[in-house]
C-alpha cells in the first residue's frame, strides 16, 4: 500500500488504485496525509475543502467523506499495514507508518543525499527521491488556499532537490548533465533567477559559451517584459563570469567566499506559486545516465529545507497559477551521450543499449532496490510488448560499473517460434565467456551448472535471463555468489521462482500518456508530434500505452513523412483493422500475443478465446464460466493462469479486465456462435437474481425466452445492499451487453437486459436512463411483444416525469396501459396506471390521477399482486394528501398497511405508508399522534438503512417539531443518502 501526494492524490494497492471519488474526498485525504499521525481539527479540514463560506452542513459532508474513506481503506485491508482513520473529539487522525507516504520517503532520501560526501552517491539518492514525483503535488484535490500553499511548499522542496542534483553533477565534473537538468526546469520556471544563473554557469563550464549568453539575455528580456526589473546580482555575476571566460570556478563566488552554486536565489512570486506540471513525467533521452536525471530540473539547493512534508498552514494566500507546461516540454533536451568506455577484459554479453528508451523512473528505482541485498533474484514481468527486454538492458547498462565480475545475458526464448535453447547450451556460452576452455566444460547440464556456480562464488556478476517461460528454466542458471545479481524477464509471473528462490517481482505496466507521446517523438521527431498534439495523444490512447504498438505505429508514420498523425489515428479507430495496422514485417502486437497464447494450457486457452465475446469491460468467474460453457471454479482457475500470463488483469478479488489490444486479439479467435448468447443470458439471469434480493416478493417483469441458456451457476446475493452494489458496478457493462444484443439482432435479449435493471433505475431515477430505455423500446417493438413494450413505456414515462419532461412522458404513459390490456397483462396495466397518475398529477389533474390509482389497486387485487396493490394505494393516499383530504388519505394508507402482516411488507413500503399516516394525522389536528407516527417511521428507516425514507420522515418532523436533535439526524441521513446515490 502506498499513499501518494507527489502527483495525483491517490492510494495504490496490490490490485490497483483505490477509487477515491470526488475532489472533496481527495482533498480530505490530502489534508490528513499532510499531517499523518496528528489530529486534524474539523475547522482545518473545512478550510481545506471550501474557500470562502462553507455550507451549513459542512461537518456532515466531512463525516460522509470520512465514512467513505474508511470503507475504501477497509476494502484494501489497510489494517494489515497499520493504517487507521480515527476520530478524536472534533478532529480526525490518520494513523499509519509514515514510510507508506511518498512525500515522507522523498524527504528521507533528500536528507540522506545531503549527507553524502561522494557526489556520485548523492546523485543516485537525489534521482531516487525525484523519481517519486508523478506530476504536480496534490493533483486532483480542491484548490483551496491551504492545499495550494502546501502544494507550493512541496514544489519548492522538489526544486531545491533538483538544483542539489545539478550541484552534485557539477561536483563530478559532469557539467553537461547538470546543464541538462537545469535547462529542463528553467524552461518551466523561466522567471526563477537562481535556475537561470546556475544554468548559465554550467553551460559555460561545459564549453557552451554562446548558449550561456543566449540564456542570460533570454531571461533578462523576460524579467523586463513580465516584471519590469533587471537581473539580480546572482544572475548578473554569472553573466560577468561568462564574459570573462571564467569556467574553472565561479569568479563571483571566489570574490565573495560564497559556494560555487548559490544556496538560494531570487524567485518571482509568480514562479514560486507555480503549480505547472513537472517535467518529471517525461522520458529519459537516449544516452542519459538515468531516467530521473533527464527529467528533473534545478532549483534552490537549500540545506535548510524542512525535514517533514509541509502541513496545512493556518492561513495562506494562493498566488495565481503559472501558465501550463509549454508544448516544447514533450521531451527535454538530451544531454550528450556518455563517453564510450575504454575496452576492458570484463565479460559483457549484454545486448546493445536500447535506443529511444523513455520513462520508467519508478520501475528503474524499484529494480535497483530489488537488486540490493545478498544474491538477489529480480523478476521483471509484464505483458507481451511492454518493453521488458529494453527496460532491463537500459538498467543493466546504466549500472554496469557495479558488476566488475562481468555481465552475462541469455535469451531463453520462452515465447519464440524458434524454440527454447537447451540448458547446457546456455551454460556453455556462460562458461566460455568466463574463460573456461571448451574441453574443460562438463558434458552434463548438472555438472556445467555446478561449475558455473563455483566460478561465480567470488565475483560480482550480473546475470540477465530474458524471456523465461517457466521457473524450471531459470533455477539451474542462477549464479552461486553472494555478490551476484540475477534479473529474469517473463510474460508469466513465475510464482514458483518467488516461492523457491525469493525472487523479487518488478512488474511493468503500459506507459502513461506523457511517456507514450514522448516515445512517439523519439521516433518521429519532436516537431512532428508537437504539430499534432491532440492526434498524438489519441494515437497513444489507441495503442493502449503498449510500447510495441507505439513503436510499430511510429514506424509506419516514419515511413510516410507527409502522412498526418490524425490520419493514422483515424485508421486505428477502426477496431476491425487496428491489430493489422500494428504489425510490420515480423514484428507486431498480434504476433507477440499469438506466441503467448500458444503457450497456454488448454483450459486457459479455451476461456481466453471466449472472453473475446464478452461485450463489457470486466468479467467475474461467473461471466467467464457462462461465456466458455464451464462452471465458476473451472473459470476461476483458468483466469488465474491468464493473469499469470498477463493476458488478463485482476482489478479486484473476483474481477478481471483485458487490455484493449488483447481484447481485440481474443475477439478474433474461434469461440463458436453461442458464446455471445450464453454471455447475454448470464447477464439476464444475474440481474434477475439481484432484483429478487433488492426487491423480494416482487413479480419478475418478464418471462425468459424459450431458447434461454441458463448458466451453470449464478452469483448469489444475500441482501439488498449487496444486490444494489452489483447493479452499480455492472451498470456500464449491462448497457454494453444490451448494445451488443441489439447489434446482433437479438431483440428479446436487448429489452430484457434493460428491464432487468429496474431496481437500479428506481433507486437512481435521475441518472440518465432515457437513452438506454429508448433502445429497449425499439427492441420490444422489433420483437413484436406488446407486453414488453408496455412495461418499457411505463418505465420510460416515469423516468421522463421525474426528469421534469412530463409532457414528453405522457405519450408513453397513455399508451402503456392500453398495450398491457391488449396483452392481458393486468399487473403491467396496474403499474402503468400508477405511473400515468404521477404525470397527470404534475399536469394539474389530481382527480384523474386518483381515479387511475384506484383502478390500479383493483387490477392488482384481482390478480393477487399485493405489492402493486400496496403501491397503488400509497400513491392514492399521496394524491389525497396533496388535495388536503386528510381523513381519506389516512384511511387509504392504513388499508395499504393492513394488506399483509407488517413483517411481509418491505421496510421501504412500511416507512412510506407510515409517513403518509403521520402527515394525515397532522392535517387532521392530532399533532401528538402525528409526531409519534412520523418518529416511528424515522426510527424504522434509520434502523433498516433506508436513508431516503429517513430524510422524508425527519423532514416532515422538522416542519412541526422544535427538537434540536432532529436536525443532526436529518443531516446524517442526508449525507448517507448522498454517499449512496
Amino acid at each position: 500500500m502506498e499513499f501518494r501526494l507527489l502527483g495525483a492524490v491517490s492510494v495504490a494497492t496490490e490490485v490497483g488504485v483505490l477509487p477515491l471519488g470526488p475532489a472533496k474526498r481527495r482533498s480530505l485525504l490530502a489534508a490528513l496525509l499532510l499531517r499523518p499521525n496528528h489530529p486534524v481539527p474539523v475547522d482545518q479540514l473545512t478550510a481545506a475543502l471550501w474557500d470562502h463560506e462553507p455550507p451549513a452542513r459542512a461537518r456532515g459532508v466531512i463525516q460522509g467523506h470520512v465514512s467513505r474513506l474508511r470503507v475504501l481503506l477497509n476494502s484494501a485491508e489497510a489494517d494489515m499495514f497499520g493504517v487507521e482513520l480515527l476520530t478524536q473529539g472534533t478532529a480526525y487522525v490518520l494513523r499509519m507508518p509514515e514510510s507508506l507516504l511518498d512525500a515522507h520517503r522523498f524527504e528521507e532520501l533528500v536528507t540522506l543525499a545531503r549527507g553524502q560526501r561522494a557526489p556520485g552517491d548523492a546523485v543516485a539518492m537525489y534521482q531516487e527521491a525525484l523519481s517519486l514525483w508523478q506530476g504536480p503535488a496534490l493533483t486532483g484535490a480542491y484548490p483551496s488556499q491551504p492545499l495550494q500553499a502546501a502544494a507550493q511548499a512541496l514544489e519548492e522542496l522538489r526544486l531545491a532537490s533538483v538544483e542539489s542534483l545539478a550541484t552534485a553533477y557539477s561536483r563530478m565534473g559532469e557539467h553537461a548533465r547538470a546543464a541538462a537538468v537545469l535547462r529542463a526546469e528553467a524552461s518551466v520556471h523561466p522567471l526563477r533567477e537562481s535556475l537561470a544563473a546556475s544554468l548559465v554557469r554550467e553551460l559555460q563550464r561545459a564549453g557552451r559559451r554562446s548558449e550561456a549568453l543566449d540564456w542570460f539575455h533570454r531571461t533578462r528580456r523576460l524579467l523586463a517584459d513580465e516584471l519590469g526589473v533587471d537581473p539580480g546580482r546572482e544572475l548578473a555575476d554569472a553573466y560577468t563570469d561568462v564574459l570573462r571566460g571564467d569556467d574553472e570556478a565561479d569568479g563571483a563566488a571566489r570574490r565573495s567566499g560564497a559556494p560555487a552554486v548559490p544556496a538560494s536565489g531570487r524567485t518571482s512570486s509568480l514562479t514560486a506559486a507555480s503549480a505547472s506540471p513537472s517535467p518529471s513525467v517525461t522520458a529519459a533521452p537516449p544516452g542519459s545516465a538515468s531516467a530521473s536525471s533527464s527529467v528533473t530540473a534545478a532549483a534552490s539547493a537549500s540545506t535548510s529545507a524542512p525535514a517533514t512534508p509541509p502541513s496545512i498552514p493556518a492561513s495562506a494566500s494562493a498566488a495565481p497559477p503559472a501558465s501550463p507546461l509549454p508544448p516544447t516540454a514533450v521531451t527535454p533536451p538530451a544531454p550528450p551521450a556518455p563517453p564510450i568506455p575504454a575496452p576492458s577484459s570484463t565479460v559483457d554479453l549484454l545486448p546493445r543499449m536500447p535506443r529511444g528508451f523513455h520513462g520508467r523512473a519508478a520501475e528503474l528505482t524499484a529494480l535497483s532496490r530489488a537488486a540490493a541485498g545478498e544474491a538477489p533474484v529480480c523478476l521483471v514481468t509484464g505483458p507481451a510488448g511492454v518493453g521488458k527486454t529494453a527496460f532491463v538492458a537500459h538498467w543493466a547498462h546504466r549500472n554496469r560499473e557495479q558488476f566488475p565480475g562481468g555481465l552475462l545475458y541469455a535469451d531463453l526464448r520462452g515465447f519464440s517460434d524458434t524454440g527454447e535453447p537447451a540448458l547446457l547450451e546456455v551454460l556453455r556460452e556462460f562458461l566460455l565467456a568466463l574463460g573456461v576452455a571448451p574441453r574443460r566444460i562438463p558434458e552434463s547440464a548438472r555438472g556445467a551448472s555446478a561449475l558455473f556456480r563455483s566460478l561465480c562464488a567470488d565475483r560480482r556478476i550480473l546475470v540477465v535471463l530474458d524471456n523465461a517461460r517457466a521457473s524450471e528454466q531459470v533455477r539451474e542458471l542462477l549464479p552461486g555468489g553472494a555478490e551476484c545479481v540475477t534479473v529474469v524477464t517473463s510474460r508469466y509471473r513465475l510464482r514458483g521462482l518467488i516461492a523457491s528462490d525469493a525472487a523479487r517481482p518488478v512488474p511493468l505496466d503500459v506507459l502513461e500518456p506523457e511517456d507514450s507521446t514522448a516515445l512517439l517523438a523519439a521516433v518521429l521527431g519532436q516537431e512532428r508530434v508537437l504539430a499534432e498534439e491532440v492526434a498524438a495523444r489519441r494515437l497513444a490512447e489507441l495503442c493502449g500505452g503498449l510500447p510495441l504498438a507505439l513503436r510499430v505505429a511510429a514506424a509506419r508514420l516514419a515511413d510516410q513523412p507527409d502522412w498526418p498523425l490524425s490520419s493514422m489515428s483515424a485508421e486505428l479507430s477502426d477496431e476491425s483493422r487496428r491489430l493489422s495496422l500494428l504489425d510490420v514485417e515480423d514484428t507486431g502486437v498480434r504476433a507477440a500475443l499469438r506466441l503467448t497464447v500458444r503457450r497456454l494450457p488448454d483450459d486457459a486457452a479455451h476461456h481466453f478465446a471466449h472472453l473475446g465475446q464478452h461485450p463489457g469491460t470486466h468479467v467475474d468467474r461467473y461471466a467467464a464460466a457462462a461465456l466458455a460453457g464451464t462452471d465458476p471454479e473451472t473459470a476461476a482457475a483458468a483466469l488465474d493462469k491468464l493473469t499469470a500470463a498477463h493476458l488478463v488483469i485482476r482489478t479486484a478479488p473476483d474481477r478481471w479486465t483485458l487490455h484493449d489490444l488483447v481484447r481485440l486479439y481474443a475477439r478474433g479467435l474461434e469461440a463458436g456462435p453461442d458464446a455471445l448468447v450464453r454471455g447475454l443470458d448470464h447477464s439476464v439471469a444475474t440481474a434477475l437474481a439481484a432484483a429478487d434480493a433488492a426487491e423480494p416478493g416482487d413479480e419478475s417483469c418478464f418471462t425468459l425466452p424459450t431458447d434461454f441458456r441458463p448458466p451453470q451457476a449464478t452469483r448469489e446475493f444475500t441482501d439488498r445492499e449487496q444486490a444494489m452494489a452489483w447493479y452499480a458496478a455492472e451498470r456500464d457493462d449491462l448497457a454494453l451487453a444490451a448494445a451488443a444484443a441489439r447489434a446482433a439482432g437479438l431483440h428479446g435479449r436487448t429489452w430484457r437486459i434493460v428491464l432487468a435493471l429496474w431496481p437500479q433505475i428506481v433507486w437512481r431515477v435521475r441518472d440518465d436512463w432515457t437513452p438506454l430505455l429508448r433502445t429497449a423500446l425499439e427492441a420490444a417493438q422489433a420483437d413484436g411483444d406488446a407486453r414488453a413494450e408496455s412495461r418499457v413505456r411505463a418505465l420510460l414515462g416515469w423516468v421522463l416525469t421525474e426528469e421534469g419532461r412530463t409532457s414528453e412522458a405522457l405519450a408513453h404513459l397513455e399508451a402503456a396501459p392500453v398495450l398491457a390490456a391488449r396483452a392481458g397483462d393486468r399487473r403491467g396495466e396496474a403499474t402503468a396506471l400508477i405511473n400515468l397518475s404521477l404525470a397527470q398529477s404534475e399536469l394539474g389533474s389530481p382527480e384523474e390521477a386518483a381515479e387511475g390509482c384506484a383502478l390500479a389497486a383493483e387490477l392488482a387485487h384481482s390478480v393477487g399482486d399485493r405489492n402493486t396493490e400496496r403501491l397503488a394505494l400509497y400513491h392514492l393516499a399521496r394524491h389525497r394528501l396533496d388535495a388536503r383530504e386528510w381523513q381519506p388519505a389516512f384511511e387509504t394508507a392504513v388499508a395499504a398497511l393492513d394488506l399483509d402482516a407488517p413483517s411481509e411488507a418491505s421496510p421501504a413500503a412500511r416507512v412510506l405508508l407510515r409517513i403518509v399516516i403521520g402527515e394525515a394525522l397532522l392535517g387532521m389536528g392530532d399533532e401528538a399522534e402525528g409526531i409519534r407516527r412520523l418518529e416511528a417511521a424515522a426510527r424504522e428507516a434509520e434502523s433498516s438503512g433506508y436513508d431516503d425514507g429517513a430524510v422524508r420522515a425527519l423532514g416532515a418532523l422538522l416542519r412541526v417539531s422544535a427538537d434540536t436533535g432532529l436536525q443532526a439526524r436529518y443531516d446524517t441521513a442526508m449525507v448517507r443518502l448522498m454517499a449512496r446515490t
